[in-house]
């Protein structure tokens, strides 16, 4: 049971950046985007359902950030639009999986985005 984000960077702002992230080894319910800018608490930047019929997200990212999914490639994708320097964070993708009749979490490595000129 594994996520392995990918896609962080530099950029300018007003850019885009896209991070992926994939599973392996389960099939995830849900999977949401968090960020943790330095010296703040973490946030949720939005989620997305395995069917692709809910999505959610935070304030601060609505209308230029996107979550879609891959099911084929058990991956989701966290697209971002006109990116700002208070988007500049480590984000970081968090999954929840059935086993059984339980349900459990697993989080991915965390990817550093910065947004700076």
């Amino acid at each position: 049971v594994q996520l392995v984000e990918s896609g962080g960077g530099l950029v300018q702002p007003g850019g885009s950046l896209r991070l992926s992230c994939v599973a392996s080894g389960f099939t995830f319910e849900r999977m949401s985007w968090y960020r943790q800018a330095q010296g703040k608490e973490r946030e949720l930047v939005g989620f997305i359902t395995m069917s692709g019929s809910s999505t959610a997200y935070a304030d601060s990212v609505k209308g230029r950030f996107t979550i879609s999914r891959d099911n084929g490639k058990n991956t989701v994708y966290l697209q971002m639009n006109s990116l700002k320097p208070d988007d500049t964070a480590v984000y970081s993708c968090n999954a929840l999986y059935w086993i059984g009749n339980l349900m459990r979490n697993v989080w991915g490595q965390g990817t550093q985005v910065t947004v700076s000129s």
